[in-house]
């Protein structure tokens, strides 16, 4: 299939609410670990979201170039030609934007697709993520509803995060304190800036206890039921039916939650639930495998001329690819959106 259309796209993420499942949204670095993310949605039968973070686009550039939009572009395109020999849809989209990027990652990304769509193509990518969790409330929600308005007319749909997740990614640091919990009045606020969707339609990052970062189960402290305070919120505040779920919300710091807590969060609404660090190690693993099985094939010891096979970036990186990919089905069948691809 094709990278989603923006139809597709919507499509998913209505299909997701509705049947109480979310998308993993695989963080990538390269094309090996793009491949790994396509591989492993097509085998669990899911749709998915690849996406990639303001330091994972600078490195797809390249060490010499490190630009972030060179290399979101480069990621994007490979994408939409090998995204095309797989069953399934995926939707591309970038990751937590700091307001001092903004300017060279995501306003610049959002142009490349708005040209795009005035040419009758479809965007580039499909979400952009917009991280105003270090401004003020309202100075987030300001920059957000100016980015809404471009971003629903290049056909994108736009993630922002209200609250704060905990812990360290690519090199934005947050404290674990009572700010991880996202505040009714932080709820009504978006609703009264952003709308329900009549402006464009947006996910929501509202945040529960979230931490990024490497945590044993159970270590991180999840409060799901604060999700489903937000969507009563939302509901009181836009005069809708009991237990309609206005928000499309979104699962950040997922390493270390209990199957139970996120299986809890998908009934409140959660669309979307990000996955790194897990599949960071299962691509690493195998390679370290390697190396310990092949140590006098990959150096030239004594003067020995080593093993080209072995060294050979291709043979280790193939079993990287199939880790990764297993981890990215597991991702599919815990978030339940295994076996349900639109096609």
């Amino acid at each position: 299939m094709p990278i989603a259309t923006p139809e597709i796209y919507n499509q998913m993420l209505d299909n997701a609410k509705s049947g109480e499942f979310a998308y993993p949204a695989i963080n990538v670095t390269s094309t090996e670990t793009l491949n790994a993310a396509l591989r492993g949605f097509a085998e669990a039968g899911s749709d998915g979201i690849v996406q990639v973070s303001t330091g994972g686009a600078e490195f797809l550039s390249g060490t010499r170039v490190k630009d972030m939009v060179t290399g979101s572009v480069g990621l994007a395109e490979f994408a939409h030609v090998v995204a095309d020999k797989y069953p399934v849809n995926i939707a591309l989209h970038t990751d937590h934007c700091p307001k001092d990027k903004l300017d060279s990652f995501v306003r610049p990304l959002i142009a490349i697709s708005q040209e795009r769509v005035d040419k009758g193509q479809n965007p580039l990518f499909q979400s952009h993520m917009w991280d105003g969790s270090a401004v003020e409330l309202e100075e987030n929600l300001k920059i957000a509803a100016e980015l809404l308005e471009q971003a629903a007319k290049a056909k994108i749909i736009l993630e922002v995060e209200i609250g704060v997740v905990g812990g360290e990614e690519d090199g934005v640091a947050n404290d674990i304190n009572d700010k991880l919990y996202t505040a009714p009045g932080d709820y009504e606020r978006t609703v009264e800036v952003l709308g329900s969707g009549d402006k464009g339609r947006y996910l929501l990052a509202a945040t529960f206890g979230n931490v990024h970062g490497v945590y044993k189960p159970g270590n991180v402290k999840l409060r799901p039921e604060i999700l489903k305070q937000g969507q009563e919120v939302a509901v009181q505040k836009l005069g809708l039916d009991a237990g309609a779920k206005p928000f499309d919300l979104v699962f950040h710091g997922g390493s270390g939650s209990l199957l139970e807590e996120i299986h809890e969060s998908l009934t409140y609404g959660v669309v979307k639930m990000n996955v790194d660090t897990d599949t960071q190690y299962a691509f690493t693993r195998p390679i370290v495998s390697h190396m310990f099985a092949n140590y006098d094939g990959v150096l030239k010891i004594d003067g020995e001329v080593g093993n080209k096979k072995v060294y050979d970036p291709r043979s280790y990186l193939k079993k990287a690819e199939v880790g990764m990919s297993e981890r990215v089905i597991e991702a599919c069948e815990s978030l339940k959106s295994a076996g349900k691809a639109l096609s």
